[in-house]
């Protein structure tokens, strides 16, 4: 859905609110119902007539525009172009991984070995890859849904299982808060799609908890990565003794 269309979604959403039918509107900024029902049903409106209708219904003009941008559809999934984009430049990835923590500027420069110009720079690209959108005084908003997952086999899982998952699991997983399990299983089709639904419900609750916990102060917090996989597997030397 294009800015226009988002817009007057947005003004139509406002005026319903408000009880302000088409008749009414038409009668304060003095044209027909007919005119009116036209404006929104060709979705053309000018700049002036969309501020003329603003002031005439009382609606802020800014806040129209601010709500429109918050109810942009929000990405799922990166394109493979966009994730290559990534990829391509490990701090740019580094930057979208911070974003995807809610991460300031601030935060980044006092944990990593980059500036703020550099940052800015980053965050501009991201802007352009529509994962965030950039904001004044180097804010930004996410574009991303808290559904948003890597593409599966993409460009960015390939990365992480060259350069991640070995370091990943070298650790004890033995700290507060960690485990590591690894459970074989039989199952049927079903059971092992059921599954699959539990694990996506587990990473939606990860994503609850860590909006909650951004209320917290920094230092209350700590980095936790959750590593799932889940497939029909065995391991190769354990296949080797089959008969």
């Amino acid at each position: 859905m294009s800015s226009p269309d988002l817009i007057l979604d947005a003004l139509r959403a406002r005026l319903r609110a408000a009880g302000v039918t088409y008749k009414l509107l038409a009668d304060r900024i003095g044209v027909s119902e007919s005119s009116v029902k036209r404006m929104f049903g060709q979705k053309d409106m000018a700049l002036s007539r969309l501020a003329e209708i603003c002031q005439a219904t009382g609606i802020p003009l800014e806040e129209l525009l601010r709500g429109a941008l918050d109810t942009r559809p929000q990405l799922d999934a990166l394109s493979l172009p966009q994730e290559r984009s990534l990829v391509a430049n490990p701090r740019l990835l580094l930057m979208a991984i911070c974003c995807l923590g809610h991460w300031n500027v601030e935060q980044v420069i006092d944990t990593y070995k980059l500036s703020e110009a550099e940052c800015i720079t980053l965050l501009a690209e991201l802007d352009r890859l529509g994962l965030i959108e950039l904001k004044p005084l180097n804010r930004y908003q996410l574009r991303v849904s808290n559904a948003f997952r890597w593409l599966p086999d993409g460009p960015v899982q390939h990365f992480f299982r060259e350069h991640v998952v070995e370091d990943y699991f070298a650790g004890h997983f033995d700290g507060a808060g960690e485990t590591l399990m690894c459970l074989p299983a039989r199952l049927s089709p079903a059971s092992a799609k059921e599954l699959s639904l539990k694990i996506e419900q587990l990473a939606a609750e990860l994503a609850r908890l860590h909006l909650n916990d951004r209320r917290l102060p920094a230092g209350e917090r700590e980095g936790y990565t959750l590593l799932l996989g889940f497939r029909s597997w065995e391991l190769a030397a354990f296949t080797a003794l089959r008969r």
